[in-house]
């Protein structure tokens, strides 16, 4: 299940990379948008392989949470970093504008941040809705605990990331001084 899930990232950045260098090195605009969006099959592939090692009696393990988690990471910040790379890339090779660069302290850092927590708990709701989904699918919870122990784990991270990313809504990040 690991090497199945490593390999759905490294499918998911070459599906990226090839879309971007259809897009702008090849210049079929077409193509490369057709692989961006291929993106999520990567997604629905891992989550067929885990429902059928599930449904094959497998007992769901670690590596089956994490399953979850990535579609659920993916899902909620693919799109952010599809136009991360894209930025990067058109700047690089195509004489697009330089990529915008993250406020690194004041009101924006702190939009960001909260932002990025939003996307962190959509992320954390559809992981834990298919870690709750396999948990019910396999219907052992005996053999499901792990699943049960990854949602308390990522429950108390959210919950520690909500803390830090709403602490710059109250205590902002000041600028380093330059004297």
């Amino acid at each position: 299940m690991l090497a199945f899930i490593i390999g759905c990232e490294v499918a998911f950045w070459v599906f990226v990379l090839a879309g971007l260098v259809c897009r702008y090195l090849l210049g079929w605009k077409r193509a490369g948008a057709l692989l961006l969006v291929c993106t999520p099959i990567v997604d629905l592939a891992l989550l067929v392989a885990t429902a059928l090692d599930l449904r094959s009696g497998a007992d769901a393990g670690f590596f089956h949470g994490l399953a979850a988690i990535y579609i659920g990471v993916s899902i909620a910040f693919g799109h952010g970093m599809i136009r991360w790379a894209d930025e990067r890339f058109a700047f690089r090779f195509a004489g697009g504008p330089p990529p915008r660069k993250k406020a690194k302290h004041g009101a924006e850092h702190a939009r960001q941040e909260r932002r990025g927590w939003l996307l962190h708990l959509l992320a954390w709701a559809i992981g834990c809705g298919l870690l709750l989904g396999m948990t019910a699918w396999v219907g052992a919870a005996d053999r499901t605990t792990s699943l049960t122990n990854l949602i308390r784990l990522w429950s108390v991270i959210l919950g520690i990331d909500f803390v830090v990313s709403f602490s710059y809504t109250f205590w902002p990040r000041k600028p380093k001084s330059t004297a």
